[in-house]
């Protein structure tokens, strides 16, 4: 049974409503019982005695007070009848209470670094604003428990996406993570200091554990979310017959991911850049899909997987990175997209969104994570301004 999760927003409370019915169905038989008990309250007992008709009224209200009461907290863990937002500060959750939730949008960090910078902080938002009935979690290999995320007034993007409703950034404890998984012999095992690509093995563990245990939807951290996607069980190609392992959903114990870990052990090889992500993906899934080519804008099916179209995510393939850069005659409108990928790995942060450049990358920012773009990047441009005239 999920967890109820207990969540605040500073200033702004809100609780919603049961959603018992839907297209006219009832959704479940705890919400037709509740529904029958407020409905036809229990009945009193008709005696002679007036001592006796008193204290049995008394017993028979207690008794329907608790049992409407029992009930009501049992609806009140459903997730399909609740989703609230009540009053009670986000650090007082633990991952697995939100995770539970079902349905999270996880973004992994698996550097030290505990300021996200600019990218990081448009794709998390964008995903916020996208999904806005869904949690967002931020995982952090740089945090720990003891870290005071909003009131550390030196990190801005901190203050900005945690002040997000359903944002939360947690600790990535990889100990936890890959508990009950394949993984954990691995993990166990291997010596970080000398894996070649720890950074990005690392990520690519975490992410398949994350997914297997609780579900949802992995999105790299340069992703910025334009529209929902449809679909819960699918692979993103990155190109016709290669599938990216940079954004991908499942639900939670998926024997696709779990073969998935499987195949990361058993072939394990850490000097090879991609071979434990986007390599896995696709030799895990030619071995029940026979892969075609994509002709225009279609998506492709294999079992119970759909493989989504290069357009959904990689509408600009890498090769074309930085176009994302540069100013555009005619900004072209991602109709069959659902996400765009901005490959920060190929730009090694080296261009950056200015404001006032009318890239294409700006106009991303402004429509999708525009608060990111008023407060870390237009804010950023008005301090070195002043700095400069106070140089000068």
């Amino acid at each position: 049974m999920l967890q109820a999760v207990w969540v605040s927003s500073p200033g702004r409370w809100t609780l919603r409503e049961p959603t018992c019915h839907r297209g006219g169905k009832q959704t479940s038989w705890k919400c037709r019982f509740v529904r029958t008990i407020i409905q036809h309250p229990c009945q009193r007992h008709d005696t002679k005695r007036p001592g006796k008709v008193r204290m049995l009224k008394k017993i028979q209200i207690c008794l329907c007070f608790f049992f409407v009461s029992g009930i009501l907290y049992e609806i009140s863990l459903l997730s399909s009848c609740f989703f609230s937002y009540v009053p009670m500060s986000k650090h007082f959750l633990t991952p697995e209470q939100v995770l539970n939730l079902g349905k999270s949008i996880i973004f992994l960090e698996t550097t030290e670094r505990l300021e996200p910078p600019p990218l990081v902080s448009c794709s998390v938002e964008s995903a916020a604003r996208i999904y806005q009935d869904r949690p967002i979690i931020l995982f952090m290999k740089g945090l720990t428990n003891d870290t005071a995320l909003d009131l550390n007034s030196s990190y801005a993007a901190f203050s900005l996406l945690s002040s997000m409703k359903n944002v939360f950034i947690f600790p990535l404890q990889m100990e936890i993570v890959f508990q009950e998984t394949p993984l954990l012999q691995w993990y166990n095992q291997v010596v970080p200091e000398q894996e070649k690509n720890w950074v990005h093995v690392s990520s690519d563990a975490s992410r398949l554990a994350l997914i297997w245990k609780y579900g949802g939807i992995y999105m790299d951290t340069d992703v910025i979310s334009i529209r929902p996607i449809p679909e819960e069980s699918f692979l993103a190609a990155q190109k016709s017959r290669f599938s990216s392992n940079g954004i991908f959903g499942f639900p939670a114990h998926h024997k696709f991911i779990w073969d998935c870990m499987e195949n990361f052990v058993l072939k394990y090889n850490g000097n090879i850049w991609g071979n434990q992500g986007p390599f896995l993906m696709t030799r895990m899934l030619k071995t029940i899909c026979n892969l075609t080519d994509f002709k225009g804008t279609e998506d492709h099916r294999c079992q119970n997987i759909s493989f989504l179209n290069p357009q959904r995510f990689y509408p600009i393939p890498y090769p074309a990175w930085g176009r994302y850069y540069q100013v555009w005659d005619k900004s072209p409108n991602f109709n069959h997209s659902y996400a765009l990928h901005l490959w920060n790995f190929m730009n090694h942060n080296r261009k950056a969104v200015v404001a006032g450049s009318n890239t294409l990358a700006e106009k991303l920012y402004k429509a999708y994570c525009p608060t990111t773009y008023e407060d870390l990047i237009q804010n950023a441009e008005l301090r070195d301004f002043t700095r400069s005239e106070d140089v000068a």
